[in-house]
C-alpha cells in the first residue's frame, strides 16, 4: 500500500554531519505527522524528532540543537540533518509516517526499512 524508502546512512567521524532522507510512495491520500526514530541493538526504539504537516517540530533532548528535521510535502519526503554527531548517536534510524491511505480515509503508521548510522573515529 505505502512504502517508505530511506537513504543517506553510513559511517561518519565524531563532530561530523550526515543527512537522512525518507521518501513515501503508494496509495497516499495525505501524510500527517512524519518522524525519525532510532534503535540500538537490544534497546527500545526511541524518538529522535517529529514534524507535523504544518511544519511544527519536536526533538528529543539528546539531539536538540544538533539535529534538524524538515519535510517536502510535494515530494512526500522527510529529512533529518544531523550535525555535531557523537558516538552515542550510533544506531539504526527509522523514519515513520502517519498516512491517510487513499480510498480508506483511515490513518495508519508506516515505517522505513532502517538506515545504519555509525559515528566512530
Amino acid at each position: 500500500q505505502v512504502q517508505l524508502v530511506e537513504s543517506g546512512g553510513g559511517l561518519v567521524q565524531p563532530v561530523g554531519s550526515l543527512r537522512l532522507s525518507c521518501a513515501a510512495s503508494g496509495n497516499i491520500h495525505r501524510i500527517n505527522d512524519m518522524g525519525w526514530y532510532r534503535q540500538v541493538l537490544g534497546e527500545q526504539r526511541e524518538l529522535v524528532a517529529t514534524i507535523t504537516s504544518g511544519g511544527s517540530t519536536k526533538y528529543a533532548d539528546s539531539v536538540h540543537g544538533r539535529f534538524t528535521i524538515s519535510r517536502d510535502n510535494v515530494k512526500n519526503t522527510v529529512y533529518v540533518q544531523m550535525n555535531s554527531l557523537k558516538p552515542e548517536d550510533t544506531a539504526v534510524y527509522y523514519c515513520n509516517a502517519r498516512v491517510v491511505v487513499a480510498r480508506t480515509f483511515y490513518e495508519y503508521p508506516f515505517w522505513g526499512q532502517g538506515a545504519q548510522v555509525t559515528v566512530s573515529s
